[in-house]
């Protein structure tokens, strides 16, 4: 393929959100998880510390000192934990200029290339991991960028366009000429 073959439009709500569990593994990110794995275990251990100071000072019996500090560690670590992974799940989908600026997607010889807003991106043929093409959409993973949702309304009711977009994909991935 030596033309150049080029698609444009808008994302919807619903597109992002598409482009996000694509793109996604899980809606708390891996920082959210390393907070929360880290400091709840680090809160554990500084009530169990300061309950069994507090229960020593009040006289509280050496078995129910341990007990009861223990008993207070673990709920404070798991409420912390949860309180903590509900504070960081995602809520929002997409960065802003994916809803209200243009995206234009070319097929090439060299590659997919992408232009929303002032922003164009290249991805060369072999970073393109995956195409999926699904009913009402198609989706380009790629190795090192993040992925690409072509609606299929952006075509409108020319299937013929959208049959060659997809066959010009399918063409770049096989490799063939």
């Amino acid at each position: 393929m030596t033309d150049r073959l080029e698609i444009a439009g808008r994302l919807s709500q619903k597109d992002v959100k598409r482009l996000a569990r694509l793109t996604r593994a899980s809606t708390v990110g891996p920082t959210a998880t390393y907070y929360a794995g880290v400091t709840a275990p680090v809160i554990t251990a500084g009530v169990a510390i300061m309950s069994k100071s507090a229960f020593q000072s009040a006289g509280v019996p050496a078995y129910w000192v341990y007990m009861l500090s223990a008993l207070l560690a673990a709920m404070t670590g798991v409420v912390w934990y949860l309180i903590f992974m509900r504070w960081s799940y995602r809520h929002t989908y997409g960065r802003g200029v994916e809803l209200t600026d243009e995206t234009a997607i070319a097929l090439e010889d060299q590659g997919l290339s992408i232009s929303r807003g002032h922003v164009e991106t290249r991805i060369g043929w072999p970073a393109v991991r995956k195409v999926l093409q699904r009913r009402g959409y198609t989706a380009i993973l790629a190795e090192g960028a993040d992925a690409i949702v072509i609606p299929d309304r952006w075509f409108g009711k020319d299937r013929q366009l959208r049959a060659r977009f997809r066959a010009g994909l399918d063409q770049y991935m096989t490799g063939g000429d």
